[in-house]
Order: C-alpha cells, then structure tokens, then sequence
C-alpha cells in the first residue's frame, strides 16, 4: 500500500478523532435539556435519517442491502455498540470534562485494537502486539496518567 494512501486514511480517522471529542461534547449539552436516554435516541434517529437520505435519496451507497443476511449475526452488534459509546460518551464528559473522557476512551480504543489486531477478529488481518506495539500503549497509558491527574 503506498505511502499517500496509508496518510490519507491516517487523516480520516484523525479527523473522526476531531468529530467524536466535538460530537461528544454537543451531545452532553443536549443531555441537560432532553435528559440522556433521550439524547441517545435523538442523536441516533437523526443519523438515521441522514443515511436513509444518503444512501436512498442521493444514491450514495457503495454496497447493496440486498447482501444483509449474508454476514454473520454478531456482526450487526455494532448498532447496539453504537448506542453503549454514545450513552458512554454523553455519560461521562459532564463529569471529568471532555479531555479526561477522551483520553479514557481513546485508551480503550488502543488496547482492544491492539488486542483484536493480534487476534485477527472479526476477520481482520492479524498484526502481533509486538514489544513496540505495547510500549507505544504504555506511553499512551502514560500520558492518559497526565492528563487524568489534577
């Protein structure tokens, strides 16, 4: 894989870094008016109807629903795991602030990658969490350590 297309999905997934701690933020505030489960639900029934114009309005689908029943069933966890982050995330930033929360949640992210990658679930290819891997995380666990402290 060339260099300029590794950059290019490094940028995307740091710009998804960029709308999650934005996204999380709005999302706590809107909790303090409708209430969390609320927000929840408003939250995911306004993407939903974004891809529902997305995908059937604009056309802008690259794949076919028509292939829904062929993945397996725990692959469609994810819709559920969907609501857990955004409860989670709604959940948590009143009450450590949206750095603190972030940090937490972007550690977690790293070890379960860094596990599921050395695994090779769900079908992924298999990356070992090798001594750079786990030092890396620690210096990330590290510096979660700092920015958690008071």
């Amino acid at each position: 894989m060339q260099l300029s297309v590794k950059l290019l999905a490094l940028l995307i997934a740091a710009f998804a870094g960029v709308t999650m701690a934005v996204q999380g933020t709005m999302n706590s505030a809107l909790s303090k008016t409708l209430g969390l489960l609320e927000t929840t639900f408003v939250v995911n029934l306004v993407g939903l109807i974004l891809l529902v114009l997305l995908l059937f309005v604009f056309r802008m689908g690259d794949g076919s629903l028509a292939a829904f029943g062929q993945a397996p069933w725990y692959l469609y966890l994810g819709g559920i795991l969907g609501v857990i982050i955004t409860y989670g995330v709604i959940k948590s930033i009143p009450k450590v602030g949206v750095a603190p929360a972030t940090t937490a949640i972007i550690l977690g992210q790293v070890l379960t990658a860094g596990l599921i990658d050395h695994l090779g679930l769900f079908g992924m290819n298999k990356l070992p969490f090798n001594w750079c891997r786990v030092a890396g995380t620690l210096l990330m666990a590290g510096g979660a350590w700092l920015i958690l402290r008071k």
